[in-house]
């Protein structure tokens, strides 16, 4: 398996450093999982709170404790990050370590224990430079996958396709997208050709706020096992494939 070195990130300030395992540097996880959360200010108070349960949910669900146990090295590192405008920016819940379903259930605890962030307008290039940085940590993994969601295209900040074109080199494998579908046309497109892109990555849509806990949940095991499960809802649409490539063991220096 071919090493490849990660990137190296000056300056970092990562939040919630205290959540991560000491024993994560000691340990090789089958994947890293940057979870970018759009929270602008066309995501109102109730579809925010629909978007965090639906994570809360799927880290709870059998489904994806099931795919992160049956994993490669049985194990993942997650962490949770909101974004807005061009500097809006926040790490939530810090990177954790999942490798038992009490630490699954911990992660979704975390999750509930944070609120909202911002409530600007929608800069996801931003966000993905920005996440980029936050993979300099203490943990090794085979692969290092970025998650964004959201329910509008780019109204401010980085281009978003420069951007997640500078992701791909910098060592990320995949950026997969989840839109959320009902408030802009041509939303699915826009992310299938501004947010997806490296080896492996899809997008999948959620047909509504209140499809979105399904969404996820599915998004989350196709994500951890590295395959295409089959549809689980005939409301969720849009998954496109850009093709399955061998994975690379990516170590800190």
């Amino acid at each position: 398996m071919q090493t490849k070195m990660k990137t190296l990130i000056a300056a970092l300030a990562i939040a919630g450093a205290a959540t991560l395992p000491t024993a994560a540097s000691a340990a090789t996880v089958g994947l890293e999982l940057l979870l970018l959360t759009d929270v602008s200010g066309s995501v109102d108070a109730t579809e925010y709170n629909l978007q965090r349960q639906g994570y809360i949910n799927a880290f709870r669900s059998s489904a994806v404790q099931n795919a992160i146990l049956g994993s490669q090295n049985g194990s993942i590192a997650v962490a949770y990050g909101e974004w807005s405008g061009a500097n809006q920016q926040s790490m939530q819940v810090n990177w954790m370590v999942i490798n038992s379903v009490a630490s699954a259930n911990a992660f979704a605890d975390a999750l509930a224990a944070t609120s909202r962030a911002f409530s600007g307008l929608t800069a996801p290039g931003s966000a993905l430079n920005w996440g980029v940085g936050k993979f300099a940590n203490e943990i090794d993994s085979l692969r290092q996958v970025i998650d964004v969601s959201g329910d509008g295209s780019q109204n401010e900040g980085s281009n978003t396709k420069n951007a997640r074109d500078a992701a791909l080199l910098a060592g990320v494998d995949a950026i997969n997208g989840l839109p959320i579908l009902g408030s802009e046309a041509g939303l699915f497109d826009w992310y299938k050709n501004n947010i997806q892109g490296g080896t492996g990555s899809f997008t999948l849509a959620a047909a509504s706020f209140a499809d979105f806990s399904t969404a996820i949940e599915q998004k989350l095991v196709r994500e951890i096992s590295n395959n295409v499960p089959e549809p689980i809802s005939a409301a969720l649409v849009g998954i496109g494939l850009l093709g399955l490539g061998l994975t690379r063991r990516r170590q800190k220096q």
